[in-house]
């Protein structure tokens, strides 16, 4: 669930990014580029907007960047879906009750903080103006 709401999130940024010169996108026009519900894209563009990534209108207003594309990276978008949850992305087994099963998860939790730390990183250098510069040059894929 995580990775489907950070991917929806970069999903509605691209298109508010592309529409930064016309006029807010509502969540019924979000929905149907998602293929989801508008609850669901109100959900996630609310998260957005309380991590200062989006603005919202109420009403038949819509949303649209509250920053340049330049100025949001990956990492704040993961940051902004995933706000309420502290919990690691790579979890360890329950049940460590003897000692092979202790030195498992030291070393586990070690390289798997390790992973995530890269990841991380790897997010920050991404920007949402990056992704919309190689969105332009991607060919159009055949809808299924």
């Amino acid at each position: 669930m995580i990775a489907t709401r950070f991917a929806v999130a970069v999903h509605i940024l691209l298109l508010l990014a592309a529409a930064v010169d016309r006029a807010p996108i509502t969540s019924a026009r979000l929905a149907l580029s998602l293929r989801t519900n508008p609850v669901v894209a109100r959900r996630i563009t609310g998260q957005l907007a309380r991590a200062g990534l989006v603005r919202i209108r109420r009403g038949p207003g819509g949303a649209g960047l509250a920053r340049p594309p330049a100025t949001i990276t990956l990492a704040a978008v993961w940051a902004a879906v995933n706000a309420d949850d502290t919990r690691p992305m790579l979890r360890l087994h329950a049940g460590a009750d003897n000692s092979d099963a202790q030195r498992v998860q030291v070393v586990l939790t070690e390289s798997f903080a390790a992973a995530e730390a890269a990841f991380r990183r790897a997010l920050d250098r991404v920007t949402l103006a990056d992704l919309a510069g190689r969105m332009q040059h991607a060919p159009e894929a055949a809808i299924a």
